[in-house]
């Protein structure tokens, strides 16, 4: 079975996550967007149809959303079939959460690995951002 296609998203936490942002944008020549993000757009060599993106974006340092891990940073990984992963995941063990969620931006589960670090799993919407 496919697993991981790519990387989806870094997400990473600030004690000032604007002044952070501007660090980015103002050293790094990042378009960070209104939203508070910047969107890597991508395409695959010799498909340029089969393009993609990838989501850099700045969390609050005391945000839940990455919780249990205590790691200031949390890596989205792109996959073709979530539930069948996260199945396959616990089947080998693996410390997976329960929770899942789907919305127009796609499916999205989380896993832990070893060293305590939360990874977030997302199925990108069907026809769009192919993994």
């Amino acid at each position: 079975m496919e697993r991981v296609t790519g990387i989806g998203g870094i997400f990473i936490k600030a004690q000032d996550p604007a002044a952070l942002r501007d660090w980015y944008k103002r050293h790094l020549g990042m378009d960070i967007q209104d939203w508070g993000a910047v969107a890597f757009e991508w395409q695959r060599a010799g498909q340029p149809e089969q393009g993609g993106v990838t989501i850099w974006s700045v969390f609050p340092a005391d945000s839940a959303y990455f919780a249990p891990s205590q790691a200031p940073f949390m890596v989205n990984y792109r996959v073709r079939d979530l539930h069948a992963l996260l199945a396959l995941l616990k089947a080998e063990g693996c410390n997976v959460d329960e929770k899942t969620e789907t919305s127009e931006f796609g499916k999205f589960g989380w896993v832990m690995d070893p060293e305590g670090n939360r990874l977030e799993l997302w199925e990108p919407p069907s026809g769009h951002l192919p993994g």
